[in-house]
């Protein structure tokens, strides 16, 4: 009864919104003649499915997953992939199983707890791939998989899509329609396969995706639930992962279950309200993850909870891990061959260390995470920076009160300037509720200048027209040596308010040219020739930063406040005032920076990213040096998407000293779809194209203009770009970054 009502309740509701072209001829239970799916069809698939993409409000559900890995091909590599499951020199068959407690709340929350794990692997940790993904799937919705592929269900993605009408089984007082979807051109965000529709309200029954992402060729087959509150929520999943990496071939088969306990569906088409006193604390639909149930493991305590029974093949595959792990018992090893297997694990344990990333847990003191030492993920080229080498290691220790202590230190090596950075990041939160905490910043800055230089461009300003290039210009440079030290708090949700210090100590690199008035010979005049250059400069600057995003979405983790984001964009104000003779400073001057950054989540898969803001140094006094913090060009390479969209990666790091104030714009649009899709019959690979903009104004560059285009791959990502300065074509460049493994 509750689904003969709630359905024409349903299609009452959706015709008087949507005009609904209904069948006028029916069909043969066969195989149709015409292949190409009639435009009513699709017309109804369209219509519906944005709503049953949001008619789920909340489920809560028991989860089983079963996989079995083969491995059909293997070398040494594949042990130094990270987050790879370890496997046994002559195993090539396993088997892994866990029990998982699932709670979905809309819009696209997702909390799995992992209630038991049991496997034939020597350890539990690693994967082959995430099938986190594969699990959080909403097949109605306009993009899948965490927003990796375009749904063939959704009408704008249908352009590129053909829909193929494979035949029709009729079911009482419906039909179900099987319809095969293909791509119209290759590419890693389309999928290939068939959907089973129902015409009494346009649900799908069954979907089956074949495609390729990252390294992985996957095959997936869903299939919906039967009863009432099943009906659009799938209750088994069939997943094939075949995985092939520089020789190395791995295949598994996973299978899932779910029994759902709980589903809530809107009520009267609003949301379901938070029970919460504020609006933006989701902490209830994240309950889950605060459960402190001890995960069981092992096969014996795992076979009292397994909703279903193991195949004989798969019972053969314990027992086998059984009798193995038992052998050492019944036979005496060659004490040498003993020393020579100890040997080759020390050796195999210091191989990890330099081509993957490891974890060390310390038990209560914390864990460390590294990333590899050798391995072409550090490497970055830019055209101004040209070629450099990072490296991050990363402590963390989480404390029962929810206490956090954090320490990220990096180095980093620039082969074309032939520099070597280190930087620290350290924090400890003793507030966790309120974001509380202590922040301290250390490390080398980039190689500076002092004001003497901005007089100098001013007095060449005056003579010349043409646009000053630094490669021409001898200069004094500082190497700088920086402490930042906040109090943090977020006194109401979105507003971090930083205050603290920051502290500079800059000294020339080359002190035989201490005197000005060789400065001066070299530049052709004696404007400056009363002025001292001194060898040492320090500065001690007061300093707050405010930065408030509005509307944003947190959760409590027990006692930690963990933000998970919001559509506003964030608002971010850094001042700070230097004082000359405090704390043994010789540096006077003010500074004052505003931006405000966002990305913005469109339709689909495509992303909008714009970061604007302007800055200014005030009431200097005599030689000081210009510094921003939000307009600036980091010495360590980061990440191509922490770096990528808000930096002008032409302009020569030169430039970023070279004037008291800036007013700057910087925007990013991200597809899979751009340019280059008449040629994705090659290159079939690009998974994100992205158009890059940016704009700079400030004296002698009015304005700088920057605009560029890139791809992303699993493997690499690159872009080229062109600028201008002050009206006048100046250059082209590139930039290159491994992507592969990059976490």
């Amino acid at each position: 009864m509750y689904k003969t009502l709630k359905i024409y309740i349903l299609v009452s509701l959706i015709g008087a919104f949507f005009p609904l072209s209904i069948l006028a001829e029916e069909r043969n239970d066969s195989i149709l003649h015409e292949q190409v799916v009639p435009d009513s069809i699709l017309q109804n698939i369209f219509q519906f499915s944005p709503f049953y993409s949001k008619i789920v409000d909340e489920y809560k559900a028991d989860l089983y997953l079963k996989g079995r890995v083969k491995v059909h091909k293997s070398n040494k590599l594949v042990k130094y992939i990270p987050s790879m499951f370890r496997l046994e020199k002559g195993v090539n068959d396993y088997i892994i199983e866990s029990m998982s407690e699932m709670h979905y709340t809309a819009p696209d929350i997702y909390n799995r707890k992992v209630k038991a794990i049991s496997s034939t692997f020597p350890r539990n940790r690693g994967e082959l791939t995430d099938l986190t993904d594969f699990l959080n799937m909403n097949i109605y919705s306009s993009s899948i998989m965490s927003d990796k592929l375009l749904s063939p269900l959704d009408k704008e993605s249908s352009k590129y899509y053909t829909y193929l009408l494979d035949s029709i089984v009729k079911e009482d007082d419906s039909q179900k329609f099987k319809i095969r979807v293909v791509p119209k051109f290759r590419g890693t965000q389309l999928v290939n396969g068939y959907i089973w529709v129902s015409d009494d309200v346009w649900t799908i029954r069954e979907v089956y995706f074949e495609g390729k992402f990252d390294m992985i060729e996957f095959k997936l087959r869903n299939i919906m639930g039967e009863k009432d509150n099943e009906e659009f929520l799938p209750v088994r999943l069939n997943l094939d992962i075949d995985f092939k990496f520089m020789g190395n071939h791995l295949e598994m088969n996973a299978d899932a279950w779910v029994k759902y306990n709980m589903v809530e569906f809107y009520k009267g088409g609003e949301r379901r309200k938070s029970k919460k006193k504020h609006s933006h604390d989701l902490t209830e639909f994240y309950e889950l993850t605060m459960d402190s149930t001890q995960m069981i493991t092992g096969r014996e305590a795992f076979d009292t909870i397994r909703p279903i029974p193991l195949q004989f093949d798969e019972y053969a595959l314990y027992q086998n891990q059984f009798f193995k792990k038992n052998q050492s018992k019944w036979i005496v090893n060659d004490p040498k061959e003993e020393e020579q297997k100890n040997s080759e694990e020390f050796w195999g344990q210091l191989g990890d260390m330099l081509v993957s990333s490891y974890n060390v847990n310390l038990s209560t003191l914390g864990s460390v995470k590294c990333s590899p030492l050798i391995n072409p993920v550090m490497l970055d080229y830019s055209h101004s920076r040209g070629i450099s080498y990072r490296q991050r290691f990363k402590y963390n220790r989480l404390f029962k009160t929810g206490r956090l202590l954090r320490v990220v230190p990096q180095i980093g090596y620039n082969f074309t300037k032939k520099e070597l950075y280190v930087k620290a990041d350290m924090e400890f939160q003793y507030w966790p509720e309120k974001l509380g905490g202590i922040e301290i910043n250390v490390g080398n800055g980039n190689r500076i200048y002092s004001s003497v230089v901005l007089d100098k461009l001013e007095k060449l300003d005056a003579l010349s027209d043409t646009t000053f290039n630094f490669k021409n210009m001898d200069l004094d440079y500082f190497k700088d040596i920086y402490l930042n030290v906040f109090h943090n708090l977020e006194p109401v949700n979105g507003l971090m308010i930083k205050v603290g210090a920051s502290v500079h100590w800059r000294h020339l690199m080359d002190k035989s040219r201490i005197l000005l008035k060789d400065f001066v010979t070299q530049a052709g005049g004696g404007l400056l020739q009363n002025l001292d250059i001194r060898s040492d400069y320090n500065s001690f600057a007061p300093r707050i930063r405010l930065e408030w995003t509005p509307s944003l979405y947190y959760y409590m983790n027990g006692r930690r406040k963990m933000n998970v984001g919001s559509s506003m964009p964030t608002f971010i104000l850094d001042y700070e005032r230097g004082f000359k003779g405090l704390f043994n400073s010789n540096d006077e001057h003010e500074r004052w920076e505003f931006e405000v950054q966002q990305k913005i989540k469109l339709n689909q898969i495509r992303t909008l990213s714009y970061r604007a803001g302007v800055g200014a140094f005030t009431k200097m006094d005599n030689i000081y040096f210009v510094d921003f913090v939000n307009f600036k060009r980091s010495n360590i390479p980061d990440d191509w998407n922490d770096e990528i969209g808000g930096t002008f990666h032409l302009l020569d790091r030169h430039w970023y000293n070279s004037s008291t104030q800036y007013v700057r714009g910087n925007v990013t649009y991200e597809s899979p779809f751009i340019l280059l899709r008449p040629f994705n019959r090659w290159l079939g690979m690009i998974q994100h194209e992205r158009l890059y903009g940016g704009i700079l104004f400030m004296p002698r560059l009015n304005p700088y203009v920057e605009v560029g285009y890139g791809i992303g791959t699993h493997i690499f990502d690159v872009g080229v770009f062109v600028n201008s300065m002050n009206g006048k074509f100046d250059t082209v460049g590139f930039k290159f970054t491994f992507e592969l493994f990059n976490d």
